[in-house]
């Protein structure tokens, strides 16, 4: 049993820090494994194009081997170059989906043949397969335009072309043709391009809004080109107005300028205020948006904000404002303003865990401790990282107020037969494991809400604790801990934990934070494995650590990815002297970013959580924190001494 005084969350926060997969592997009495090999060897040289190692009829009644289809005609439709080759691809493709149509690897299919049909130009054809589409996107929807259009069906057309004209963003090359269409029929004026301009320049897109207005008159051009001045070079654009008041540009533009300069360079924004207002001639009511976007960025380089909060009207406060005014208290120290500005928050952001917590803290400092305390109290059932810091306000220990997750065990077996689940855990048998969610979802959608929740328990039952937990939250059921905060790669995590002297719950809190518990994970940004190291990182902290360079392969092992992303996050904690919400910030949002957020003094830590400027930093910080305690829990069942919690940070070595 683990000591808990102090709790390892606690010790986490003092500094003082000194086995199931989801891959699902063949197991004994699996009667599929030889099949499921056989699978392999054949989906691997029908992707390639090889002769297969096995016949079609050793794979008869394999519940996957309508993939094994599907990668031959994907590849006979990429591939085919004479007309009886193209002519085969498309009759067998077609036979295909008159019988998997419907499920994921009939969409598979079919996006592929309608590749290769528009490619050929095959355009009826194309209509014919397109008809049977249920998800698609710009490309797919352009090139049934472009169908229409080539085949002389154009009638109520016009609607859908201008649709996908009007997107704020660079649009799908397939959609050129629909848009010269619209423009030799007349229809692409000059009103459609100022409309798509100005919507380009309201998502801050300013290189496409320059290349729209180039074929507008001067008289409409101009003001849209001003505005992307502002929003590529906002400091010499507001300065340029300042020196000039008589030139007229657009409010809205102005102020997109303005917001641009307030975040980026907030000292500036501020500097410029009040000429800006003048120069423009903005009272009371005119000048409120231009501080609110200036108190925003501001408060989010921890400069002080609350000055042009006070000059926001209420009508220009949203839920944003609102809490970055209540941040900007917090970090002047001003209690009674950080009341005032929680206590002017509609009544549904009021009620949130955090701005109860925070009111707490707020009416406590001025005195009125029996209120403080209810609140306190209410809070502390939420069960967040707000929850153990309203317990350890009032010295209570704090335990997490887990409830069971009711389910019907008798749907089960009906689930494990679903055509669509046995296809899902077959593909993360074979490591497939991009293919199985789509299966997944066919299988989960249609159930009911009893069907769901048994769901959840065969995910879970399986080792596929991803989609256990994602099923969960969908149903929005979070306090199953027990169920929804499993322990996989026990050994892989002792002995990472072992290595780098960190706790293995909070080996355990980072991996489910990052990746939950996918070690197959790779994100948009290229960050790799169950602890979603980048893999730059990995290797400097192979090398720190003495181990082998890590490959983006070696990255996607257990063993591997534990071992160096808790030796990363070991060297961060280090770093910023044993101070772990610092480190989790780093590890989130970079070193040299977290670094920027150090305060000038020490600090509360709950104070400085709260203004991190990054949302995802700011959450991911609490989260982590909040799954230390629930997996601490899990080990002995005993309430953690929340008082570990009222720390201070500092910058390091100060």
């Amino acid at each position: 049993m683990i000591p808990r005084a102090p709790g390892i969350a606690g010790r986490l926060l003092l500094g003082v820090v000194g086995a199931a997969c989801c891959c699902l592997p063949a197991v004994a009495g699996d009667e599929t494994a030889a099949q499921r090999a056989a699978f392999i060897a054949a989906y691997e040289a029908a992707a390639a194009g090889t002769p297969a190692p096995v016949t079609d009829e050793e794979l008869a009644g394999y519940p996957l081997f309508p993939y094994v289809e599907a990668a031959r005609l994907r590849r006979a439709l990429r591939t085919a170059r004479d007309g009886s080759a193209r002519q085969a691809a498309d009759s067998a493709s077609a036979a295909f989906l008159e019988v998997h149509g419907d499920d994921p690897v009939g969409r598979m299919v079919r996006a592929a043949w309608l590749e290769g049909l528009a490619e050929r130009k095959r355009w009826r054809e194309f209509l014919d397969v397109y008809a049977g589409a249920t998800v698609v996107g710009q490309t797919l929807r352009c090139q049934a335009l472009t169908a229409r259009i080539e085949i002389g069906v154009t009638a109520g057309i016009e609607d859908e072309a201008i649709e996908e004209w009007l997107t704020p963003e660079s649009a799908a090359d397939e959609c050129d043709p629909v848009f010269d269409w619209l423009r030799r029929s007349g229809r692409l004026g000059a009103d459609l391009l100022e409309r798509r301009a100005r919507l380009a320049l309201d998502a801050g897109e300013w290189r496409l809004a320059r290349w729209l207005v180039r074929s507008l008159p001067e008289e409409r051009a101009r003001p849209l080109r001003d505005w992307a001045t502002l929003l590529e070079r906002p400091q010499a654009a507001i300065d340029a107005i300042i020196r000039n008041p008589s030139v007229v540009v657009e409010r809205e533009a102005v102020l997109a300028g303005w917001t641009s300069l307030s975040r980026t360079r907030p000292d500036a924004a501020r500097d410029r205020f009040d000429s800006l207002a003048a120069s423009l001639g903005l009272d009371d009511e005119a000048a409120s948006p231009f501080a609110k976007e200036l108190a925003l960025g501001l408060a989010w380089s921890r400069r002080p904000a609350l000055r042009y909060f006070e000059r926001v009207q209420p009508v220009d406060f949203d839920e944003l404002a609102h809490a970055w005014h209540a941040r900007a208290a917090l970090w002047a120290g001003n209690w009674r303003a950080m009341r005032r500005a929680i206590e002017s928050m509609p009544a549904g952001q009021r009620e949130e865990p955090a701005w109860r917590y925070w009111l707490a803290r707020a009416l406590w400092h001025q005195g009125q401790r029996q209120r403080a305390r209810q609140l306190y109290e209410s809070v502390i059932p939420t069960d967040n990282w707000y929850a153990v810091l309203a317990a350890a306000r009032i010295a209570r220990p704090f335990a997490p107020h887990a409830v069971e997750f009711a389910f019907e065990p008798a749907r089960l077996d009906a689930l494990r037969a679903l055509p669509e689940f046995v296809r899902a855990r077959e593909l993360l048998r074979a490591q497939l494991h991009g293919l199985a969610p789509a299966e997944w979802l066919a299988g989960y959608e249609p159930l009911d809400d009893a069907g769901r929740r048994a769901a959840v328990m065969l995910a879970h039952e399986w080792g596929w604790y991803f989609q256990a937990i994602a099923s969960a939250a969908e149903q929005r059921f979070y306090e199953d801990y027990a169920l929804l905060y499993p322990r996989p790669y026990a050994e892989e995590v002792a002995d990472a934990a072992r290595a780098s002297r960190l706790p293995e719950t909070l080996v355990y809190a980072v991996m489910r934070q990052e990746s939950l518990f996918q070690p197959y994970a790779v994100s948009s940004a290229g960050a790799v494995g169950l602890m979603q190291l980048m893999p730059a990182t990995a290797r400097r902290t192979a090398a720190t650590m003495r181990r082998p360079r890590p490959t983006g392969d070696d990255l996607k092992e257990p063993a591997v990815n534990l071992m160096l992303g808790a030796g990363h996050l070991a060297e961060l904690i280090e770093q910023f002297d044993g101070q772990v919400l610092l480190a989790l910030a780093a590890y989130n949002a970079g070193p040299a970013t977290a670094r920027r957020w150090l305060p000038d003094a020490r600090t509360d830590a709950d104070a400085w959580v709260e203004n991190i400027p990054y949302n995802e930093t700011r959450g991911y910080v609490q989260r982590v924190m909040w799954h230390s305690v629930v997996f601490e829990w899990l080990l002995d069942g005993k309430p953690e001494d929340a008082r570990t919690w009222l720390v201070r940070v500092s910058a390091p070595g100060s």
